[in-house]
């Protein structure tokens, strides 16, 4: 047991590693250790073996924790995501199978130097809000066993919470990234739809599921999101980020939060009324403008995510194992699935129509806030409440989350303060799609000024000094930076840019203007883009990362000679800031540029 491992946020893990007093194995050792002794067994449904765990880890061993972005971090992630021979579930045993490759998300964790744990327990079918209905047993509150954990993606979040892994996969579709979150003091984002991959993911509602992201705190979160935000050709729901344009990363000090106005629902709860007031007050101390906006359309919005036939969908993506197996669900599951198939064509359209309609009267808020802050739940339920009553409690348990998909926003649920009673308390901030470095900065101060601590044992939140992540750091625009090679997602120097707030935005190609040379003197290697002008030229796969201006000078600052900072085209004609290379260093070096990708060099060398 190694007394220097306590909290697994990535702050402390770095510096242990950074300063020898801990290795991968060690941490592990000690992940392990706590699995075994953890008494709430229904976390996880499928547990990787020591064996293969310590592997993994011993892999790292004498690696520089600075080449991979996710160095020597354990993870879990949700058992409708695939993992390559191990069984995907979605908490129905009678539907598992054994997938050959992995969903794209973990693959890239897995490369960026993470370590997987195993795979979580959740509500089967990933169709509930509460953690309840699975056949592998209720996850319990950390905080009150007597209450729910919040679903779906229950194991993942209490996985987080109790300090079993420093992060965790889930999954979104109607808040079950978001809930949990809430009901375990941990921060949960949900990205906007497509930008991770969802392929490998079992399907609740294909065309509203993402990916989402649990960690102890909103730098980690982003952290995570850098690795995996990675367009991926195979998904046809995957979505490439555009450039940004306008406002980007703001701090709370003069950003405008939209709060809905009137009486909102906490179905009875006091406590809950009384955190979310506070949380308002919180934001416009630290110096936000509170602006009321007119929550009804976001409400009706909510309610035809299910009332409506959208839940067609988990008909649509299950229904013949459905038919073939039904005494395989858990009965509510099976009650919500098997009558699923009823809404017809018409009323699909009808509905697609409607929800067009309340999209158009909600576009003009965002001219007025840039970002909405709501409860991330109205109440929490004890398991038996839930089990009783299972539909309608659910039910009230997305009022404010179930309408963010359908609305196409990205939100990040971060702790907001304690209950009397001490159970915890969340608030969410949402914005539209691809506002990520909008709402990460807003929710990582909100968090702080709360001082809930991280997860179960309420450990101290990093410093943003410690993290490199801070509404100061990142205030202002952002700046579009085109890598080519080892500062690239999941490659060794991707941390300078991640290390800074950096987020990723898309992957491009550049214009067919450039030859490619590998500069292998350098370690690690690394690309030379060297213009051509119009002839001779090849496009050159990249990435788009935006860096915080306060971030990018010290940035540059260590890029060596010949590389530079200089302005590459895009395929589409658009300029951007890019590493280019000075010509002399094509002398002898190897020209690569019929390979037109520093991933394909890397996989031939």
């Amino acid at each position: 047991m190694n007394d220097s491992i306590q909290s697994l946020d990535f702050t402390r893990l770095r510096e242990l590693y950074r300063t020898r007093q801990a290795t991968p194995e060690d941490v592990v050792k000690d992940v392990l250790a706590r699995a075994e002794r953890e008494s709430d067994k229904a976390i996880w449904i499928t547990r990787l073996p020591d064996t293969a765990v310590l592997a993994a880890a011993r892999a790292l061993a004498g690696r520089d924790p600075d080449t991979l972005p996710l160095f020597g971090l354990p993870f879990a992630i949700k058992d409708n995501i695939d993992f390559s021979g191990y069984p995907t579930t979605v908490a129905c045993p009678d539907y598992a199978y054994t997938p050959d490759a992995s969903a794209p998300v973990v693959d890239a964790l897995i490369a960026a130097g993470a370590i997987l744990i195993g795979k979580t327990n959740m509500d089967q079918f990933a169709t509930g809000l509460v953690g309840t209905r699975t056949p592998y047993g209720a996850c319990a509150n950390p905080f009150d066993p007597a209450y729910i954990s919040g679903g779906s993606s229950a194991g993942s979040a209490v996985a987080v919470s109790k300090g079993l892994v420093s992060f965790a996969l889930g999954s979104d579709t109607a808040g079950s990234g978001r809930v949990p979150a809430a009901f375990n003091n941990i921060v949960g984002l949900k990205p906007t739809r497509g930008l991770l991959s969802t392929r490998g993911v079992v399907p609740a509602c294909r065309s509203l599921d993402c990916v989402s992201i649990f960690a102890l705190n909103t730098a980690d979160a982003a952290d995570v999101f850098a690795v995996v935000a990675v367009f991926d050709n195979d998904d046809p729901f995957s979505r490439r980020h555009p450039v940004p344009s306008g406002r980007g990363a703001i701090s709370l000090p003069g950003a405008r939060i939209g709060v809905p106005a009137g009486d909102l629902n906490f179905f009875g709860n006091g406590e809950a009324e009384r955190l979310f007031a506070a949380a308002v007050e919180r934001a416009a101390g630290l110096g936000a403008s509170v602006v009321e906006i007119d929550f009804a359309p976001f409400l009706e919005t909510a309610r035809l995510l299910y009332e409506g036939p959208w839940v067609a969908e988990r008909y649509a993506a299950v229904g013949d194992f459905v038919d073939a197996h039904p005494d395989s669900l858990h009965p509510v599951i099976r009650t919500i699935i098997g009558g699923a198939a009823v809404p017809s064509a018409a009323d699909a359209f009808t509905a697609a129509y409607r929800l067009r309609e309340l999209q158009r009267q909600i576009e003009p808020v965002w001219s007025a806030i840039d970002a909405l802050l709501t409860p991330t739940a109205g109440t929490i339920y004890t398991i038996a409440e839930v089990e009783a009553d299972p539909i309608t409690l659910n039910s009230n348990l997305g009022t404010y989350t179930n309408y963010m998909n359908l609305l196409d926003f990205c939100g990040v649920a971060v702790p907001a303060g304690f209950q009397a009673d001490g159970l915890p308390f969340g608030v969410t901030l949402a914005a539209p799609a691809f506002r990520e470095s909008t709402l990460l900065p807003l929710a990582d101060t909100l968090h702080r000024a709360a001082d809930t601590g991280m997860g179960a044992a309420r450990h101290a939140n990093p410093a943003p000094a410690d993290t490199g992540f801070s509404a100061d750091a990142a205030s202002g625009d952002t700046l579009v930076l085109a890598v080519c090679g080892a500062h690239m997602s999941g490659l060794p120097l991707n941390g300078e840019l991640t290390g800074r707030g950096a987020t990723l935005i898309r992957s491009c190609r550049s214009a067919g203007k450039y030859r490619f040379y590998a500069l292998e003197d350098f370690s690690p290697p690394r690309p030379g883009m060297v213009h051509t002008g119009d002839a001779g030229g090849h496009a050159i796969d990249l990435e788009l990362w935006a860096v915080p201006t306060a971030r990018f000078g010290e940035f540059i600052a260590g890029v060596p000679s010949p590389l530079a900072i200089g302005t590459v085209e895009l395929e589409d004609g658009t300029r951007v800031k890019g590493f280019v290379c000075e010509a002399y260093a094509a002398e002898g070096a190897r020209d690569i540029s019929e390979l037109g990708s520093w991933r394909a060099y890397l996989a031939e060398n």
